[in-house]
C-alpha cells in the first residue's frame, strides 16, 4: 500500500516506527503491528496513554529513554489521538465556552475598567465579509515574509560546504564525479524550516471592524505556513484552520463565515483560553511555537481567567505577540486590569488595528531573526 493511500490515522505511527529505526532502534514489523494492537485495544484518551504503549512495545533501554521520548513528541505532538467515531471531528471544532451553566455573566462589578463594548452574552450569527480589498498588501506578505517569518533548525541535515559534521556519502559522491579525486569535503548542516504558527482571532462585537482583516490576514500566512493553525475566540472557541485553506481568500472567508457561529458577540477570551489549554491536544499546538494573538483584549469582568491563559500560554509559547487595534495610537497605554497585568507575559505589544499593520508586524522581522 503507498503512502499517499494510507488511512490518515495510520501514518503517524509507521512514521513512529520508522523514525525509531532511523536512530537506530530496534523496531521490528511484529512490534509495530503490536503497537497499533494495543491502541486500537486500549483507545487511548491522551498522550500519555500512547507513550506507555510505544515503551511497552518497543522497549527502548534506560540510557536512550531520552532520545526515545524526543522521536515519540516530534511525531505525536499536536496528533489526533482518539479516532473520529468516538469524539467530535474535530479538524473544525467548534466549542461552546460555559462556566457554571451560564451563558450570559453578570454585568462588571464597579471598580474594574474594561471595555464598555465588551459583553460576555453569546449572539449566534453569520457575517459577511462584502468587498475586499489591500491584495496589494497581501501579496507583498507572500512575497516577502516567507524570509521575514521566524525559523527553526530541523532535525534533518543537508550537504553544505561547511558544517558541524563531515558528509562523507556527499564528498565520496564529489570525488567520483572528479575520477576519485577528494578535491573539497562536503559538510552536514541541519536544515532550517518555518517555526510553528498558532494565530488566535477576537471575533467578538468590540472586533467588529477588525476581525475581516485579521482573517485575511491569517489566510495569508496559512499560504506561507502551511502547518500554521488558526482559531476564533469570542463566545466560542472554533478551529478554522481548514476552512481557511486555499489560494482563494474571497471563497476561504466564505467557508470560514459559515463555520464561525458567534461573529460580533460576546467577549470571553478567559474561558476561550482555558478551553483552548484544556485539551492537551489543542495546547500542544502552542508548544515551542509564535503566537499571535489578534484581539482588543476587552474583557468583561474578572480579568484572572484571561491573566491565567495568557501566563500558560506564554510558558508554551516560543514566543507570544499581541496585536490590538488600540496600539494604533503611538501614545497608547493599556488601561484596563487584564492588559495591564499581560505585559508580563507578551514578548510584543503591537498595532493590529488594519491589514496594512498585521502585515508590516511580520515583514519588519522582528520575530524573524534566526536563532
Amino acid at each position: 500500500m503507498s503512502g499517499s493511500a494510507l488511512p490518515p490515522a495510520l501514518r503517524p505511527f509507521l512514521e513512529f516506527a520508522r523514525r525509531l529505526r532511523e536512530a537506530g532502534f530496534p523496531a521490528a514489523p511484529e512490534q509495530t503491528t503490536g503497537f497499533l494492537a494495543a491502541v486500537e485495544l486500549l483507545g487511548p484518551r491522551g498522550i500519555d496513554d500512547l507513550r506507555r504503549a510505544a515503551v511497552a512495545l518497543f522497549g527502548p533501554p534506560p540510557e536512550r529513554m531520552a532520545e526515545f521520548e524526543a522521536i515519540f513528541r516530534l511525531v505525536f505532538a499536536g496528533r489526533r489521538l482518539v479516532p473520529p467515531t468516538a469524539e467530535r471531528r474535530d479538524e473544525e471544532l467548534s466549542v461552546p465556552l460555559e462556566r457554571e451553566g451560564l451563558l450570559e455573566i453578570a454585568e462588571l462589578e464597579e471598580g474594574e475598567r474594561s471595555g464598555r463594548a465588551a459583553t460576555r452574552t453569546e449572539r449566534l450569527r453569520r457575517r459577511d465579509f462584502g468587498t475586499l480589498a489591500g491584495e496589494g498588501l497581501l501579496r507583498e506578505l507572500r512575497r516577502r515574509g516567507g524570509e521575514r517569518l521566524p525559523k527553526r533548525r530541523s532535525r534533518r541535515r543537508r550537504s553544505a560546504r561547511r558544517g558541524p559534521t563531515i558528509d562523507f556519502r556527499g564528498s565520496l559522491r564529489r570525488a567520483m564525479r572528479e575520477e576519485g579525486e577528494l578535491l573539497d569535503l562536503r559538510f552536514l548542516r541541519r536544515r532550517r524550516i518555518p517555526r510553528r504558527l498558532l494565530l488566535l482571532i477576537d471575533v467578538s462585537g468590540s472586533m467588529k471592524a477588525q476581525s475581516p482583516d485579521a482573517l485575511r490576514f491569517a489566510h495569508a500566512l496559512r499560504r506561507l505556513v502551511p502547518g500554521a493553525e488558526v482559531f476564533t475566540l469570542g463566545t466560542r472557541l472554533t478551529r478554522v484552520t481548514r476552512s481557511l485553506a486555499g489560494r482563494d481568500p474571497r471563497r476561504a472567508l466564505e467557508r470560514t463565515a459559515e463555520r464561525v457561529s458567534d461573529w460580533d458577540g460576546g467577549t470571553r477570551l478567559g474561558d476561550a483560553l482555558a478551553a483552548f489549554l484544556r485539551h492537551p491536544r489543542l495546547a500542544g499546538l502552542a508548544r515551542d511555537a509564535w503566537v499571535l494573538v489578534v484581539s482588543d483584549g476587552l474583557e468583561r469582568g474578572d480579568p484572572g481567567p484571561l491573566i491565567d491563559g495568557v501566563r500558560r500560554l506564554s510558558r508554551l509559547a516560543w514566543r507570544l505577540s499581541w496585536l490590538t487595534p488600540l496600539a494604533a495610537d503611538p501614545a497608547y497605554r493599556p488601561e484596563t486590569g487584564a492588559m495591564r497585568a499581560l505585559g508580563a507575559f507578551l514578548d510584543d505589544l503591537a498595532d493590529g488595528g488594519s491589514l496594512a499593520s498585521l502585515c508590516r508586524f511580520v515583514l519588519r522581522g522582528r520575530a524573524g531573526v534566526p536563532e
